[in-house]
């Protein structure tokens, strides 16, 4: 079985009104602004996961500011996610800065229609510090009450600059996880590099509930990352991700089996892991 865990959908009105919303939403104007910025609709994801024999792929909200915004892709992403139950996964696009009221009403209504977690989020454009536990608590107490996933943005400290890259780095982040050890925590883009901290003894007692994605890697590290962060973190915590749109889904995918990795580990990379995480029966 071949899950993508980071995944990333859109209306068709979103995509045919962008220019509206750059302006309306922090994040989205961020990540969007390029016209090269490729959005796509769930009926796009499902080409291209049978293109690349993909089976079932977990949808994204992005990190937005706009609570009404929010509510309507959240309630195209629960669609979707009905409309294709045996393909796609839905999680829920929040942000920590809402207000309580709004925040838990979102939430809780989210996860009465099915979905399975909170994110991606996206600390900068967000306006909040991921290291500050006071910034988070609100959300991670009622995804935790809830059962829902977090999946956040992670950054690397050095490399290149690129569009939403931001400031949540392995230290910010590991002093995240540490703050909220019950939650189960999904980092994006490999944890911008913490899978290699968790050599460190009190790093890697930090992981029990915490996950790395895929997604992106070829923007950002060599090919050996598929071979490299998995022997540092545990083969059980890494979880594939394209990125989709922003990169094919093959793409990645033929990252990770270029790797070479024994059989039972790359078939828990490739799925495994993430039908454990969101109790999908492995087909």
């Amino acid at each position: 079985m071949v899950i993508d865990f980071h995944t990333h959908v859109f209306p068709s009105w979103l995509r045919g009104r962008r220019e509206e919303y750059l302006a309306r939403d922090a994040t989205f104007g961020a990540l969007y602004a390029s016209p090269k910025a490729k959005l796509a609709t769930a009926e796009e994801l499902i080409t291209s996961m049978d293109a690349a024999d993909v089976d079932i792929s977990v949808m994204a909200g992005i990190g937005w500011t706009d609570a009404e915004l929010a509510r309507r892709c959240n309630d195209y992403l629960l669609e979707q996610a009905a409309r294709y139950p045996r393909r796609l996964v839905s999680l829920c696009g929040a942000s920590p800065a809402w207000d309580e009221s709004t925040l838990a009403k979102e939430l809780e209504r989210c996860a009465a229609g099915g979905a399975r977690g909170v994110g991606e989020m996206h600390p900068d454009s967000q306006g909040f510090d991921i290291a500050i536990k006071d910034a988070t608590a609100t959300l991670m107490e009622l995804a935790r009450r809830l059962g829902l996933l977090v999946l956040t943005h992670a950054s690397e400290s050095v490399g290149h600059q690129y569009p939403g890259k931001g400031s949540a780095t392995p230290e910010k982040l590991c002093a995240f996880i540490q703050a909220y050890p019950k939650n189960t925590i999904v980092l994006a883009h490999w944890g911008g590099g913490l899978p290699f901290y968790a050599l460190m003894p009190e790093v890697g007692a930090a992981l029990a509930n915490v996950y790395f994605d895929t997604a992106a890697s070829p923007f950002l590290y060599q090919q050996r990352i598929f071979k490299l962060a998995p022997e540092a973190a545990g083969y059980g915590r890494v979880l594939f991700g394209s990125d989709y749109p922003l990169l094919a889904q093959a793409r990645v995918l033929g990252q990770l089996r270029e790797a070479a990795l024994p059989p039972d580990a790359e078939g828990a990379i490739a799925g495994g892991n993430a039908a454990r995480l969101l109790g999908i029966e492995r087909r």
